[in-house]
């Protein structure tokens, strides 16, 4: 084997299940590595209540330095108050590092029954901008305003982002999805930009659709789409909406994508309910893991851990709750890793 290569991530364990999850995937990928002759140096950050508990900031200075210094995080997920509280620790991370892609790819696992089987989507969803640029103010008592803000440069760049994919992954049609038939200026202005783009790819089939009927044919056929190019809200939504036809939030992974950094997270909640009890399901980080290792260029590493994963689910013996089994997390872990030794073995 030749030397070893060493990546320094910023890992982010977060709060709830983020713990346990995050364990169970730094082990996998630990022992991944060992096997193809790549390390890990894991830098580890609280954030969130946590970290405030700790240094009186919800995101610390250390925590922003080691992300500028590493360019990768793996992420966890970490518990936004709703309606209160400080503001959401995954926004502002990505607004801070001009993580402007969100990538999120939605994907069936073999084995696992769904009522849409074979799914293979993609949503790329423009990350920095929108209603979640969080610019709200009470004008007066009893009336608040939130600005939506669309540029013509975050629109261009989150098209030229999806195009650039599709091209070089043999993807073969892009959805806008907008709702510029009401919100004519902004939505109107993302639409332009993506036309544009469209026009410098004639191998790429190009359509658009409303946003709302989106979701209406998402659940009658979700086949006729590949990726859906969206803005920010409508991502957001129609990616939880996506992963219900593969197993839910549990299962699929999350990649924000900027010029100079990479964070990587799970896109489910923290799910304080059952932290702490050995029932979360780490597959949503470990995709997203997989993710980071094709970011990093460790293909052989990605495919071992992939293969490991695909294998668990094929044989469906040792799964977590969420998807109709009744492992825990650690026994989960445990399967992936016997997966990968096995594999090895066989070669």
């Amino acid at each position: 084997m030749a030397g070893k290569r060493t990546h320094r991530i910023t890992l982010i364990p977060g709060d709830g299940i983020g713990p346990e999850v995050s364990g169970a995937v730094v082990k996998i990928l630990e022992a991944a590595g060992a096997a193809t002759g790549v390390g890990f140096e894991w830098h580890q950050f609280a954030a969130g209540a946590d970290a405030f508990a700790q240094t009186g900031e919800y995101i610390p200075k250390a925590l922003y330095e080691s992300i500028e210094q590493n360019k990768v995080a793996l992420k966890g997920p970490v518990t936004t108050p709703v309606g209160g509280g400080f503001a959401s620790i995954n926004v502002t991370l990505r607004q801070k590092f001009e993580l402007y892609a969100n990538f999120r790819p939605v994907k069936s696992l073999p084995g696992l029954k769904t009522k849409y089987p074979d799914i293979d989507l993609i949503i790329v969803r423009e990350n920095t901008e929108d209603l979640y640029a969080g610019l709200e103010h009470v004008i007066v008592p009893g009336v608040v305003q939130s600005l939506k803000i669309i540029t013509d440069k975050g629109s261009t760049r989150i098209a030229q982002f999806a195009f650039d994919y599709a091209k070089k992954h043999g993807r073969k049609k892009i959805h806008s999805i907008h709702k510029a038939n009401i919100m004519k200026l902004s939505d109107g202005l993302f639409l332009n930009c993506c036309r544009k783009v469209a026009a410098e790819f004639p191998s790429v089939e190009y359509k658009e659709h409303i946003v709302d009927n989106t979701c209406m044919q998402l659940v009658l056929n979700p086949y006729q789409y590949d990726i859906l190019l969206t803005e920010n809200l409508y991502g957001d939504i129609l990616s939880d909406l996506c992963s219900a036809f593969v197993g839910g939030l549990g299962l699929v992974p999350g990649a924000n994508l900027g010029a100079e950094c990479a964070i990587f997270e799970a896109v489910h909640g923290s799910a304080p309910d059952i932290a702490g009890k050995d029932m979360a399901n780490p597959t949503a980080l470990l995709q997203s893991a997989v993710l980071m290792l094709h970011h990093l260029n460790e293909a052989e590493t990605a495919e071992r851990v992939q293969g490991a994963i695909e294998r668990v689910y094929r044989e469906g013996k040792v799964l977590t709750r969420d998807v109709g089994g009744s492992s825990g997390t650690k026994a989960f872990a445990d399967a992936v890793l016997a997966a990968m030794e096995s594999a090895g073995a066989a070669k």
